[in-house]
């Protein structure tokens, strides 16, 4: 077996860029990387999702895809807090923060990208790294949906950490709305 195709596929990744692949195969030969990537990609031993977006195969992680799309993203919004119980509804869709606002269907999933400031995309507060993807926590999901939508509904608060609410609040610059929506939420 080839030796880059045997660390492609030990790589706890599942979803790769051409840097990324550069990085793996600890080259930075332009003309190298493409080849090798359209050979793998003809036989079948490399999955073309999207232009400069590759996976191992079908199985792939597709959160870990909605957070390799635009960087710096982070998965957020519905998709976490349906995830920690806070909201009911079912979608769908994976909702990620970008520095773009765009709707994409790639491989039948759709992905539904929201702007942000980008002082506050690129803060960390609340951000989490699992399955290598960059994830918000329940509260910092829960942020993003006020700042961004400021008459949404929540389901069930009772799974929030007010105290991890309380610290993450900051950094939205001191919006007053938000503040007294999360004053009035927390004491429901």
């Amino acid at each position: 077996m080839d030796k880059d195709l045997l660390v492609l596929m030990r790589s706890k990744k599942t979803v790769f860029t051409v840097n990324d692949l550069a990085l793996l195969w600890n080259t930075t030969k332009a003309e190298f990387i493409k080849k090798k990537i359209y050979r793998y990609v003809k036989s079948g031993r490399l999955f073309s999702l999207r232009r400069g977006i590759y996976a191992k195969d079908k199985n792939y992680d597709r959160l870990e895809l909605a957070g390799r799309i635009y960087t710096p993203s982070y998965i957020s919004l519905e998709t976490v807090l349906a995830q920690a119980g806070i909201i009911f509804q079912y979608y769908s869709q994976i909702f990620v923060i970008s520095y773009l606002s765009r709707e994409l269907e790639i491989d039948d999933q759709k992905y539904e990208f929201r702007k942000l400031k980008y002082t506050l995309l690129t803060n960390s507060a609340g951000i989490e790294i699992k399955n290598n993807c960059f994830v918000a926590s329940p509260e910092r999901a829960f942020l993003d949906t006020l700042y961004l939508r400021k008459d949404y509904y929540f389901d069930n608060l009772d799974n929030l950490n007010w105290d991890k609410v309380e610290a993450i609040l900051p950094i939205y610059g001191g919006n007053k709305r938000m503040k007294l929506k999360v004053k009035k939420l927390k004491n429901v």
